[in-house]
């Protein structure tokens, strides 16, 4: 079994119907030795995460771990179907700027390419009740950053979403495509099918849940931390406070990343405000956005710097 499916086994172990909390997993198995040290029962990282988990890892190993492989070749047959491969924390095409948070996914299964210079990336989000003014907005943002060679990420849900996807492809740039459920199933919303295969053939489409997990309530706050991830910032270009778009911008501030908001919005919405007293930037422009980038390889290199300095501890 290779290291990539050794450590989807572990996320598949489950005691008593509760599984290693998968960040945990990621953060300890990109340490050097870490896989070899979860499969001998240890973990490193001194957290309420780990002391919940060390008992469920020794378990698992000890009683659960043939089920675990069994359910993670299942699931891969069904990825390979899917046209999608897995690349997890342990490859060098996982993504530079999601492996820097702390709540990373263990494992991605995607279709398309992920490149160094999706590092170049930011994150468009917003209602799915957008206004005209608020897709007019997003696909003029969307097409002055991909002149700027920037990838843009976004959630694929219906409204601004989608209009972020679908500038991005007509303008002839990248985008990533983070689903809200496992690759191999139907893709939702069903009007986004002919637009997710678009995304797959100009940038990626991506998943960090099991091929076959169909899209439940507790999957889209998961997809956005990992939305937000992917990208040096967030902006939210429509959205009201019960939006996922406020969720996936306050993922961001946690991150530690960038979050945009049209002056616009932030005179509109009171929610909008309080992000801009946490730290959010306003914005009229592209301009106010792409100030704030970094240029792609260095992303790459400081994360590279990172695990650099990991190895040598």
């Amino acid at each position: 079994m290779d290291n990539g499916s050794r450590l989807l086994a572990l996320c598949a172990l489950r005691v008593g119907g509760v599984s290693i909390d998968w960040s945990l997993l990621a953060r300890e198995a990109q340490e050097p030795s870490g896989l070899d040290r979860l499969y001998h029962g240890e973990i490193l990282e001194r957290s309420a995460e780990a002391r919940e988990a060390l008992p469920i890892l020794q378990q698992g190993l000890a009683g659960q771990l043939d089920a675990a492989r069994a359910r993670v070749a299942v699931e891969l047959r069904r990825a390979q179907r899917a046209g999608a491969r897995l690349v997890t924390v342990l490859d060098s095409e996982y993504p530079a700027l999601l492996r820097q948070v702390a709540n990373l996914p263990p494992f991605l299964f995607v279709r398309g390419a992920i490149r160094p210079e999706d590092a170049l990336a930011v994150a468009i989000v917003g209602t799915r009740q957008p206004s005209k003014t608020g897709l007019t907005r997003t696909a003029r943002l969307t097409k002055d950053l991909v002149a700027r060679g920037v990838t843009i990420v976004s959630g694929l849900a219906e409204g601004i979403d989608t209009a972020a996807h679908q500038a991005a492809v007509d303008s002839g740039g990248r985008t990533i495509a983070v689903l809200g459920q496992g690759i191999a199933t139907p893709v939702y919303p069903p009007a986004n099918v002919a637009l997710t295969q678009a995304c797959g053939r100009v940038g990626a489409v991506i998943s960090q849940f099991w091929p076959s997990a169909p899209p439940r309530r507790w999957t889209f706050p998961r997809r956005n931390v990992t939305t937000s991830g992917l990208a040096q910032g967030t902006l939210v270009v429509e959205a009201n406070s019960h939006s996922g778009a406020k969720m996936t911008a306050r993922l961001a501030i946690e991150q530690g990343r960038r979050v945009w908001l049209p002056s616009s919005l932030a005179a509109e919405q009171e929610w909008a405000r309080g992000y801009l007293a946490r730290g959010a930037t306003p914005v009229s422009d592209v301009d106010d956005v792409f100030a704030w980038l970094a240029p792609a390889d260095q992303v790459v290199a400081a994360t590279r710097r990172r695990i650099t300095q990991l190895t040598l501890l």
